[in-house]
């Protein structure tokens, strides 16, 4: 079904409540918009990940700098006001690697009573909103002796080794805190799984193929466990766009096409959906 004024559908594949958001928006602005989440967000599921969140939510007061890898990371982590303690006396730094985070950071800052010029991330204007654009704003905070705790979700595809950072896209920037001698911890936050699948849901996904619909993806995992629930899934002739261009990629490589780039930010995306974009 084409949306108004003949414009596509757009199909909108983030988790269930960052999904939500932004059907709201995109159709407050005109476009006609459903959520199709391709993954879930759940609570760690295993003793040791639940330990080392507990351990994370005492102490975070003793780390220099959090890294929050999505604002899902930071619900997760002040989920409930599990967090002890009076607000830090030493001047913690959150990262941020995009607005979305750095807007659920400021709602905790402020229940918080800390300021927000505690949030580091990428300027406005940054081509993209990623680890790689938020290093050259945090690297002097990293030295020897200093700490920094890494908020992420885990995959239920498998469990991480003891010490072992798990997640997707960060380790780049790990490695650069690591390298100037920084003291890298990590906890997850939620796991993240694929949807639950039945007859129902195929029908759905299958309606919203071909010329009519765009999907927007934000995570190279939704095209990954769109594929493996439907092996010889066919999305030829259904355009996406793409958050990032490693998530263009695997769109691509799933078949969507054409596949446009744009940033994550709501008016980025409109401006991709009126124009058309560009293919990566």
């Amino acid at each position: 079904m084409e949306g108004p004024a003949g414009r596509p559908t757009v199909l909108v594949t983030r988790p269930e409540e960052e999904g939500a958001v932004w059907v709201s928006a995109l159709n407050e602005r005109g476009w006609r918009a459903k959520a199709l989440p391709l993954i879930d967000l759940q609570a760690p599921s295993s003793e040791e990940m639940r330990e080392a969140l507990a351990e994370a939510r005492q102490h975070w007061q003793d780390f220099d700098a959090l890294m929050f890898v999505s604002g899902s990371a930071v619900r997760h982590f002040f989920d409930d006001a599990m967090v002890a303690g009076d607000a830090p006396c030493k001047a913690t730094r959150f990262w941020a690697p995009g607005p979305a985070t750095a807007r659920e950071l400021e709602k905790v800052l402020a229940r918080l009573g800390l300021p927000t010029e505690r949030i580091d991330a990428p300027p406005a204007d940054a081509a993209q909103f990623d680890s790689e654009h938020l290093w050259p704003v945090v690297q002097d905070q990293m030295a020897s002796g200093r700490r920094l705790l890494v908020v992420r979700g885990g995959s239920s595809a498998a469990v991480p080794a003891e010490g072992e950072l798990a997640g997707q896209g960060r380790d780049w920037l790990l490695r650069q805190c690591r390298d100037r001698g920084a003291e890298v911890h990590a906890c997850m936050a939620y796991v993240r799984r694929p949807p639950h699948w039945d007859p129902a849901l195929r029908q759905r996904v299958r309606q919203c193929l071909g010329p009519n619909h765009v999907w927007l993806f934000s995570s190279s995992e939704a095209v990954t466990n769109l594929q493996q629930v439907w092996p010889g899934f066919d999305a030829t002739g259904t355009a996406a766009l793409a958050t990032h261009p490693r998530i263009a990629a695997a769109a691509q490589l799933a078949g969507f096409g054409p596949v446009m780039l744009t940033r994550p930010a709501l008016p980025d995306v409109l401006a991709t959906l009126e124009c058309g974009g560009h293919t990566p």
